[in-house]
Protein backbone atom coordinates (compact mmCIF):
# COMPACT_ATOMS: atom_id res chain seq x y z
CA UNK A 1 0.00 0.00 0.00
CA UNK A 2 1.30 3.42 -0.86
CA UNK A 3 0.00 6.66 0.60
CA UNK A 4 0.81 10.02 -0.95
CA UNK A 5 1.64 12.42 1.85
CA UNK A 6 3.30 15.55 0.50
CA UNK A 7 5.13 16.76 -2.53
CA UNK A 8 7.10 19.63 -0.97
CA UNK A 9 10.78 19.08 -1.78
CA UNK A 10 13.86 21.17 -1.37
CA UNK A 11 17.05 19.48 -2.61
CA UNK A 12 20.36 21.32 -2.31
CA UNK A 13 23.76 19.77 -1.93
CA UNK A 14 26.84 21.86 -2.51
CA UNK A 15 26.45 23.53 -5.89
CA UNK A 16 23.81 21.06 -7.00
CA UNK A 17 20.26 22.32 -7.00
CA UNK A 18 17.02 21.60 -8.83
CA UNK A 19 14.97 24.31 -10.43
CA UNK A 20 11.90 25.12 -8.38
CA UNK A 21 8.51 25.02 -10.12
CA UNK A 22 6.31 28.03 -10.62
CA UNK A 23 4.52 29.04 -7.45
CA UNK A 24 0.93 27.95 -6.97
CA UNK A 25 -1.74 29.77 -5.02
CA UNK A 26 -3.26 26.49 -3.88
CA UNK A 27 -1.98 25.12 -0.59
CA UNK A 28 -3.66 21.73 -0.78
CA UNK A 29 -4.22 19.33 -3.67
CA UNK A 30 -5.17 15.71 -4.16
CA UNK A 31 -3.16 15.24 -7.35
CA UNK A 32 0.62 15.49 -7.11
CA UNK A 33 1.09 15.30 -10.89
CA UNK A 34 1.41 18.53 -12.83
CA UNK A 35 0.32 18.74 -16.47
CA UNK A 36 1.69 21.80 -18.21
CA UNK A 37 0.53 23.01 -21.64
CA UNK A 38 2.51 22.00 -24.70
CA UNK A 39 5.56 24.17 -25.34
CA UNK A 40 8.32 24.42 -27.92
CA UNK A 41 10.31 21.87 -25.97
CA UNK A 42 7.65 19.12 -26.01
CA UNK A 43 7.56 16.42 -28.64
CA UNK A 44 4.55 15.10 -30.53
CA UNK A 45 1.17 15.50 -28.85
CA UNK A 46 0.34 17.16 -25.52
CA UNK A 47 1.30 15.00 -22.51
CA UNK A 48 -1.56 13.09 -20.95
CA UNK A 49 -2.62 13.67 -17.36
CA UNK A 50 -2.72 10.93 -14.75
CA UNK A 51 -3.48 10.43 -11.08
CA UNK A 52 -2.11 8.06 -8.46
CA UNK A 53 -4.08 4.88 -7.98
CA UNK A 54 -3.27 4.75 -4.26
CA UNK A 55 -4.92 6.79 -1.48
CA UNK A 56 -3.44 10.30 -1.46
CA UNK A 57 -3.05 13.03 1.10
CA UNK A 58 -0.89 15.60 -0.64
CA UNK A 59 0.53 19.05 -0.04
CA UNK A 60 1.13 21.18 -3.12
CA UNK A 61 4.69 21.37 -4.39
CA UNK A 62 4.91 25.07 -3.49
CA UNK A 63 3.08 25.13 -0.16
CA UNK A 64 6.28 26.02 1.64
CA UNK A 65 7.23 28.64 -0.94
CA UNK A 66 3.77 30.22 -0.75
CA UNK A 67 3.96 30.32 3.03
CA UNK A 68 7.39 31.90 2.92
CA UNK A 69 6.20 34.48 0.39
CA UNK A 70 3.23 35.33 2.62
CA UNK A 71 5.62 35.69 5.53
CA UNK A 72 7.78 38.05 3.49
CA UNK A 73 4.76 40.18 2.50
CA UNK A 74 3.63 40.41 6.12
CA UNK A 75 7.13 41.41 7.12
CA UNK A 76 7.17 44.12 4.41
CA UNK A 77 3.89 45.57 5.66
CA UNK A 78 5.22 45.57 9.20
CA UNK A 79 8.34 47.34 8.01
CA UNK A 80 6.30 50.05 6.24
CA UNK A 81 4.15 50.70 9.31
CA UNK A 82 7.15 50.87 11.60
CA UNK A 83 9.47 52.98 9.48
CA UNK A 84 11.23 54.43 12.45
CA UNK A 85 12.17 51.07 14.02
CA UNK A 86 15.52 49.56 14.36
CA UNK A 87 16.68 47.77 11.14
CA UNK A 88 18.27 44.90 13.03
CA UNK A 89 15.12 44.29 15.06
CA UNK A 90 13.05 44.26 11.87
CA UNK A 91 15.37 41.71 10.30
CA UNK A 92 15.18 39.55 13.42
CA UNK A 93 11.39 39.72 13.38
CA UNK A 94 11.36 38.83 9.70
CA UNK A 95 13.64 35.87 10.37
CA UNK A 96 11.43 34.78 13.25
CA UNK A 97 8.34 35.00 11.06
CA UNK A 98 10.02 33.01 8.30
CA UNK A 99 11.11 30.38 10.82
CA UNK A 100 7.56 30.23 12.16
CA UNK A 101 6.17 29.65 8.66
CA UNK A 102 8.74 26.95 8.03
CA UNK A 103 7.79 25.30 11.29
CA UNK A 104 4.13 25.39 10.25
CA UNK A 105 5.02 23.69 6.98
CA UNK A 106 6.99 21.03 8.84
CA UNK A 107 4.04 20.45 11.15
CA UNK A 108 1.71 20.09 8.16
CA UNK A 109 4.07 17.61 6.55
CA UNK A 110 4.49 15.68 9.81
CA UNK A 111 0.70 15.58 10.23
CA UNK A 112 0.24 14.31 6.67
CA UNK A 113 2.89 11.63 7.17
CA UNK A 114 1.34 10.60 10.49
CA UNK A 115 -2.11 10.34 8.89
CA UNK A 116 -0.72 8.28 6.02
CA UNK A 117 1.17 6.03 8.47
CA UNK A 118 -1.98 5.58 10.54
CA UNK A 119 -3.92 4.70 7.40
CA UNK A 120 -1.25 2.19 6.39
CA UNK A 121 -1.24 0.60 9.85
CA UNK A 122 -5.05 0.47 9.91
CA UNK A 123 -5.12 -1.12 6.46
CA UNK A 124 -2.50 -3.75 7.34
CA UNK A 125 -3.61 -7.29 6.68
CA UNK A 126 -1.40 -10.41 6.76
CA UNK A 127 -1.05 -11.86 3.29
CA UNK A 128 -2.51 -15.26 2.50
CA UNK A 129 0.95 -16.61 1.77
CA UNK A 130 2.05 -15.75 5.32
CA UNK A 131 -1.09 -17.32 6.81
CA UNK A 132 -0.55 -20.47 4.75
CA UNK A 133 3.13 -20.72 5.66
CA UNK A 134 3.71 -23.81 7.85
CA UNK A 135 6.22 -21.86 9.94
CA UNK A 136 4.99 -19.16 12.38
CA UNK A 137 8.17 -17.10 12.00
CA UNK A 138 7.50 -15.25 8.69
CA UNK A 139 4.32 -13.66 10.08
CA UNK A 140 6.07 -12.74 13.32
CA UNK A 141 8.97 -11.23 11.37
CA UNK A 142 6.58 -9.03 9.39
CA UNK A 143 4.75 -7.93 12.53
CA UNK A 144 7.98 -7.23 14.46
CA UNK A 145 9.52 -5.18 11.68
CA UNK A 146 13.14 -4.06 12.07
CA UNK A 147 15.09 -4.78 15.22
CA UNK A 148 15.29 -1.65 17.37
CA UNK A 149 18.74 -2.62 18.60
CA UNK A 150 20.29 -2.11 15.15
CA UNK A 151 17.71 0.29 13.73
CA UNK A 152 19.07 3.22 11.76
CA UNK A 153 16.91 6.23 10.92
CA UNK A 154 19.44 7.67 8.46
CA UNK A 155 18.12 8.56 5.02
CA UNK A 156 19.04 6.48 1.97
CA UNK A 157 19.75 8.77 -0.98
CA UNK A 158 19.80 7.68 -4.62
CA UNK A 159 20.76 10.39 -7.08
CA UNK A 160 22.36 10.89 -10.46
CA UNK A 161 22.82 13.74 -12.93
CA UNK A 162 22.22 13.78 -16.66
CA UNK A 163 21.52 10.07 -17.07
CA UNK A 164 20.87 9.39 -20.78
CA UNK A 165 17.61 7.73 -21.84
CA UNK A 166 18.10 6.62 -25.43
CA UNK A 167 15.51 7.26 -28.12
CA UNK A 168 12.92 4.50 -28.43
CA UNK A 169 14.12 3.20 -25.06
CA UNK A 170 13.48 3.50 -21.32
CA UNK A 171 15.33 3.43 -18.02
CA UNK A 172 14.05 1.43 -15.02
CA UNK A 173 15.50 2.35 -11.62
CA UNK A 174 14.73 -0.27 -8.93
CA UNK A 175 14.89 0.72 -5.25
CA UNK A 176 14.26 -1.88 -2.58
CA UNK A 177 12.36 -0.88 0.57
CA UNK A 178 12.37 -3.28 3.51
CA UNK A 179 11.00 -1.12 6.36
CA UNK A 180 7.29 -0.42 6.49
CA UNK A 181 6.32 3.20 7.05
CA UNK A 182 9.28 4.54 5.07
CA UNK A 183 8.69 7.86 3.31
CA UNK A 184 9.93 8.03 -0.27
CA UNK A 185 10.59 11.50 -1.65
CA UNK A 186 11.63 12.10 -5.24
CA UNK A 187 12.50 14.93 -7.59
CA UNK A 188 13.39 14.59 -11.26
CA UNK A 189 13.87 16.84 -14.26
CA UNK A 190 15.21 16.75 -17.81
CA UNK A 191 17.50 19.22 -19.51
CA UNK A 192 15.47 19.54 -22.71
CA UNK A 193 12.18 18.03 -23.87
CA UNK A 194 9.67 16.00 -21.90
CA UNK A 195 9.80 12.34 -20.88
CA UNK A 196 7.33 9.76 -19.58
CA UNK A 197 7.64 9.09 -15.87
CA UNK A 198 5.94 6.56 -13.62
CA UNK A 199 6.39 4.50 -10.45
CA UNK A 200 5.33 0.93 -9.72
CA UNK A 201 5.91 -1.34 -6.74
CA UNK A 202 6.58 -5.04 -7.14
CA UNK A 203 5.85 -7.46 -4.30
CA UNK A 204 5.52 -11.19 -4.02
CA UNK A 205 1.74 -11.01 -4.41
CA UNK A 206 1.71 -8.73 -7.46
CA UNK A 207 2.38 -5.25 -8.78
CA UNK A 208 0.90 -1.94 -7.60
CA UNK A 209 0.88 1.30 -9.60
CA UNK A 210 2.07 4.15 -7.38
CA UNK A 211 2.12 6.73 -10.15
CA UNK A 212 0.77 6.09 -13.65
CA UNK A 213 3.32 6.24 -16.43
CA UNK A 214 2.63 9.49 -18.33
CA UNK A 215 4.51 12.21 -20.15
CA UNK A 216 5.52 15.10 -17.90
CA UNK A 217 6.97 18.49 -18.76
CA UNK A 218 10.05 17.89 -16.63
CA UNK A 219 12.08 20.24 -18.87
CA UNK A 220 9.92 23.17 -17.67
CA UNK A 221 10.28 22.41 -13.97
CA UNK A 222 11.13 19.55 -11.62
CA UNK A 223 8.57 16.81 -11.00
CA UNK A 224 8.37 16.06 -7.28
CA UNK A 225 6.44 13.80 -4.98
CA UNK A 226 6.40 12.06 -1.65
CA UNK A 227 4.61 8.88 -0.59
CA UNK A 228 4.65 6.41 2.25
CA UNK A 229 5.30 2.69 1.76
CA UNK A 230 3.03 0.58 3.94
CA UNK A 231 3.64 -3.02 2.84
CA UNK A 232 7.14 -4.44 2.66
CA UNK A 233 9.34 -5.88 1.33
CA UNK A 234 8.87 -4.37 -2.09
CA UNK A 235 10.84 -3.03 -5.02
CA UNK A 236 9.96 0.45 -6.24
CA UNK A 237 10.54 0.80 -9.97
CA UNK A 238 11.05 4.39 -11.14
CA UNK A 239 10.56 4.37 -14.92
CA UNK A 240 11.82 7.02 -17.32
CA UNK A 241 10.29 6.12 -20.67
CA UNK A 242 11.47 7.64 -23.95
CA UNK A 243 10.05 4.94 -26.23
CA UNK A 244 7.69 7.41 -27.94
CA UNK A 245 10.58 9.55 -29.21
CA UNK A 246 12.01 8.69 -32.62
CA UNK A 247 14.64 11.42 -32.82
CA UNK A 248 15.79 12.67 -29.41
CA UNK A 249 17.73 11.18 -26.53
CA UNK A 250 16.73 12.58 -23.12
CA UNK A 251 18.95 13.46 -20.17
CA UNK A 252 17.44 12.81 -16.72
CA UNK A 253 18.56 14.12 -13.35
CA UNK A 254 16.94 12.60 -10.30
CA UNK A 255 17.20 12.39 -6.54
CA UNK A 256 15.29 9.85 -4.48
CA UNK A 257 15.38 9.88 -0.68
CA UNK A 258 14.04 6.99 1.38
CA UNK A 259 13.51 8.00 5.01
CA UNK A 260 12.82 5.23 7.53
CA UNK A 261 10.17 6.00 10.16
CA UNK A 262 11.08 7.23 13.61
CA UNK A 263 11.54 4.63 16.33
CA UNK A 264 8.28 5.77 17.96
CA UNK A 265 6.45 5.12 14.67
CA UNK A 266 8.09 1.70 14.39
CA UNK A 267 6.91 0.81 17.89
CA UNK A 268 3.39 2.09 17.18
CA UNK A 269 3.32 0.30 13.83
CA UNK A 270 4.35 -3.08 15.23
CA UNK A 271 1.70 -2.84 17.95
CA UNK A 272 -0.94 -1.99 15.38
CA UNK A 273 0.20 -4.85 13.13
CA UNK A 274 0.27 -7.20 16.11
CA UNK A 275 -3.34 -6.33 17.01
CA UNK A 276 -4.52 -6.82 13.42
CA UNK A 277 -2.50 -10.04 13.03
CA UNK A 278 -3.80 -11.34 16.37
CA UNK A 279 -7.39 -10.67 15.31
CA UNK A 280 -6.79 -12.31 11.94
CA UNK A 281 -5.14 -15.44 13.34
CA UNK A 282 -7.82 -15.77 16.02
CA UNK A 283 -10.55 -15.60 13.38
CA UNK A 284 -8.64 -18.06 11.24
CA UNK A 285 -8.13 -20.33 14.26
CA UNK A 286 -11.88 -20.26 15.02
CA UNK A 287 -12.66 -21.05 11.39
CA UNK A 288 -10.02 -23.78 11.33
CA UNK A 289 -11.38 -25.30 14.55
CA UNK A 290 -14.88 -25.46 13.06
CA UNK A 291 -13.56 -27.04 9.90
CA UNK A 292 -11.40 -29.34 12.03
CA UNK A 293 -14.49 -30.60 13.90
CA UNK A 294 -16.27 -31.28 10.62
CA UNK A 295 -13.19 -32.96 9.16
CA UNK A 296 -12.76 -35.10 12.30
CA UNK A 297 -16.38 -36.25 12.13
CA UNK A 298 -16.04 -37.08 8.45
CA UNK A 299 -12.78 -38.91 9.09
CA UNK A 300 -14.37 -40.98 11.89
CA UNK A 301 -17.35 -41.86 9.68
CA UNK A 302 -15.12 -42.82 6.79
CA UNK A 303 -12.81 -44.78 9.10
CA UNK A 304 -15.76 -46.79 10.46
CA UNK A 305 -16.97 -47.43 6.93
CA UNK A 306 -13.48 -48.52 5.90
CA UNK A 307 -13.19 -50.86 8.91
CA UNK A 308 -16.57 -52.34 8.06
CA UNK A 309 -15.61 -52.79 4.46
CA UNK A 310 -12.29 -54.32 5.50
CA UNK A 311 -14.11 -56.89 7.64
CA UNK A 312 -16.49 -57.63 4.82
CA UNK A 313 -13.55 -57.88 2.50
CA UNK A 314 -11.78 -60.35 4.81
CA UNK A 315 -14.91 -62.52 5.01
CA UNK A 316 -15.38 -62.34 1.28
CA UNK A 317 -11.73 -63.26 0.81
CA UNK A 318 -12.25 -66.37 2.91
CA UNK A 319 -15.33 -67.22 0.89
CA UNK A 320 -13.36 -66.57 -2.24
CA UNK A 321 -10.62 -69.00 -1.16
CA UNK A 322 -13.21 -71.69 -0.41
CA UNK A 323 -14.98 -71.14 -3.72
CA UNK A 324 -11.65 -71.10 -5.55
CA UNK A 325 -10.68 -74.48 -4.04
CA UNK A 326 -14.10 -75.90 -4.81
CA UNK A 327 -13.87 -74.55 -8.35
CA UNK A 328 -10.54 -76.31 -8.90
CA UNK A 329 -11.87 -79.55 -7.43
CA UNK A 330 -14.99 -79.39 -9.57
CA UNK A 331 -12.91 -78.58 -12.68
CA UNK A 332 -10.85 -81.72 -12.12
CA UNK A 333 -14.01 -83.69 -11.40
CA UNK A 334 -15.65 -82.46 -14.57
CA UNK A 335 -12.53 -83.38 -16.54
CA UNK A 336 -12.55 -86.81 -14.94
CA UNK A 337 -16.17 -87.39 -15.80
CA UNK A 338 -15.63 -86.17 -19.34
CA UNK A 339 -12.87 -88.70 -19.94
CA UNK A 340 -14.99 -91.43 -18.34
CA UNK A 341 -17.96 -90.56 -20.51
CA UNK A 342 -15.83 -90.66 -23.67
CA UNK A 343 -14.41 -94.06 -22.68
CA UNK A 344 -17.82 -95.54 -21.92
CA UNK A 345 -19.31 -94.14 -25.14
CA UNK A 346 -16.43 -95.68 -27.10
CA UNK A 347 -16.93 -99.07 -25.48
CA UNK A 348 -20.65 -99.04 -26.06
CA UNK A 349 -20.25 -97.99 -29.69
CA UNK A 350 -17.20 -100.06 -30.68
CA UNK A 351 -17.24 -102.80 -28.10
CA UNK A 352 -14.52 -104.04 -25.82
CA UNK A 353 -11.17 -105.19 -27.17
CA UNK A 354 -11.21 -108.49 -25.32
CA UNK A 355 -14.60 -109.30 -26.73
CA UNK A 356 -13.23 -108.74 -30.23
CA UNK A 357 -10.31 -111.08 -29.51
CA UNK A 358 -12.62 -113.78 -28.21
CA UNK A 359 -14.88 -113.49 -31.22
CA UNK A 360 -11.92 -113.66 -33.60
CA UNK A 361 -10.53 -116.74 -31.74
CA UNK A 362 -13.89 -118.55 -31.89
CA UNK A 363 -14.15 -117.89 -35.62
CA UNK A 364 -10.71 -119.43 -36.26
CA UNK A 365 -11.53 -122.58 -34.31
CA UNK A 366 -14.77 -123.04 -36.21
CA UNK A 367 -12.98 -122.70 -39.51
CA UNK A 368 -10.40 -125.30 -38.54
CA UNK A 369 -13.06 -127.76 -37.50
CA UNK A 370 -14.91 -127.32 -40.76
CA UNK A 371 -11.71 -127.91 -42.76
CA UNK A 372 -11.11 -131.08 -40.82
CA UNK A 373 -14.50 -132.45 -41.55
CA UNK A 374 -14.06 -131.86 -45.26
CA UNK A 375 -10.86 -133.89 -45.27
CA UNK A 376 -12.61 -136.90 -43.90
Amino acid sequence: RFYQTTTTVRCHKGKESFRQPKKSSSALTTNPLRSNPMSAGSEDEKPSQSTDSSPILALDDDAEAAALEAAAEESTETNNSESGGNQEEEEEEEDDETARKKEEIKLLEARAVAQAAASANAAYEPSQSLLNNPSPQPLLDQVDGPSLGSYNTAENVYQAKKVPVVLRGKLDLPIHVSIGGSVVEYIMETDTYDVSFGITAERGDGEVVVRDLARVDSHLGPVTGKFLVGSVPCALIFTFDNSYSWFREKSVTYKIVVTPPAIEDVIEGRRCRAQVALKTVKEDKTSAEGRLGTATTQRTTLEDAINKLEKELAEKKKSFDVIEKEEKWLQSRVELRRSQIEALDTRLENGWEDEKEIKEGSADKKYINEEGKNEF
